[in-house]
């Protein structure tokens, strides 16, 4: 016993100062060499300092968001998820966070969240820088495309490939949902991609207003695929973009003759008969295409419009007050529903929706659906 106290007492003698003296590093300094790390592109070691940065703040909105930052970057796209959600929990800024998440999500499978979560980064006005903007706007695009939300799909498609030209993947994203096709690029047919490709073609050079090559595209479409589903009805979208009614209504009687139920070329057959100047030729294709597809509320506004063009204003009325319902913030459906009151002698309800429209339209670059914006036609029109 006489060897050990000695040895005993020398351990309390260093053991006992470092424990009385030593502390948990402050969050302080856990913070400044996170940082530092990150800087350093020591990202495995920013990572660490970072989670327990963290979990010794929890509120550190920095922390989490540098920590599924650098997870994203990496390709972490299940690891990153956690802390972008915490990061929205405790921002006073989170908007960026929405379109990574919805990014994460995308590459998960999770596509459902992820179109929640592009819409919530649309709804905080889409900040990003440009990779952003055009990472995550092809993307939801996608997500539109198999939800099978084609015209605000090609919208997005087409402010891209306006920007960036035919490029490959926008190419293929475009064409499938020129010919309305509810899949993401790598699930649908293979036999299809010539088709598909073709129609993308033709829709990017209709975007940048190169009208002889889009021509082309859709000519050598037309002629290979002539037959399938949705090849006259594109053709239909491209005459009604250069707003030749006679020929986009040609093609979408043709469509017609392939797939009678299309509601989106009955639709479409009833713009441009009504744009046309032929309202009493709108009235067929729009009752069907409504009742085809009762939630549509660009169906109910074509239809509301050819019955108000034709005089019979209360069941336009009627018609476009269920657009109204499907669409409340269009500023063209407001305008014409405000004529039609004033038609039926109701003049309140005419200033109301006179008012609404007059919002609206000053707010149409955020407010207005993508549908409506792909087809921007003057709301007004000649309904005065």
């Amino acid at each position: 016993m006489v060897a050990v106290i000695p040895l005993l007492l020398l351990l309390l003698v260093f053991a006992g100062p470092s424990s009385a003296t030593d502390s948990p590093p402050s969050f302080e300094t856990i913070a400044k060499k996170a940082d530092q790390a990150r800087q350093a592109d020591r990202l495995n070691e920013a990572l660490t300092l970072y989670s327990e940065g963290v979990r010794v703040r929890p509120s550190w909105a920095d922390g989490w968001w540098w920590q599924g930052s650098i997870l994203y970057d990496q390709d972490r796209f299940a690891d990153a998820q956690a802390p972008l959600k915490h990061f929205l929990a405790v921002s006073s800024k989170p908007a960026p966070a929405f379109a990574f998440l919805a990014l994460c999500e995308y590459e998960t499978g999770d596509y459902d969240h992820a179109l929640q979560h592009f819409a919530m980064w649309a709804k905080h006005g889409s900040p990003g820088n440009d990779a952003l903007l055009d990472v995550a706007g092809y993307h939801w695009a996608l997500l539109l495309t198999r939800e099978g939300k084609f015209n605000p799909a090609l919208f997005m498609l087409a402010a891209k490939a306006q920007k960036l030209g035919a490029r490959p993947a926008l190419t293929e994203a475009m064409g499938l949902a020129s010919l309305r096709v509810a899949a993401l690029p790598e699930n649908y047919p293979a036999e299809k991609r010539e088709e598909v490709w073709l129609a993308g073609m033709a829709a990017v050079y209709s975007s940048l207003n190169e009208l002889p090559l889009s021509e082309d595209y859709a000519g050598r479409l037309l002629r290979l695929y002539g037959k399938e589903t949705n090849v006259h009805y594109f053709r239909g979208t491209l005459f009604s973009f250069q707003k030749q009614w006679d020929s986009a209504a040609e093609e979408y009687q043709k469509e017609l003759e392939i797939s009678p139920e299309n509601a989106a070329a009955l639709v479409e057959l009833a713009v441009a008969r009504v744009e046309g100047f032929e309202p009493n030729e709108a009235l067929a294709p729009a009752k069907r295409s409504v009742a085809i597809d009762p939630e549509n509320a660009r169906a109910h506004y074509i239809y509301g419009r050819a019955l108000f063009e034709t005089g019979s204003y209360q069941q336009s009325a009627q018609e476009l007050g269920v657009a109204k319902r499907l669409a409340p913030e269009s500023a063209r459906v407001r305008f014409v529903l405000s004529n039609a009151y004033k038609h039926l002698g109701r003049e309140q309800d005419a200033k109301r929706e006179q008012a609404a429209f007059l919002a609206l339209k000053d707010k149409e670059e955020v407010l207005a659906p993508l549908d409506e914006k792909l087809n921007s036609h003057a709301p007004a029109g000649r309904t005065q």
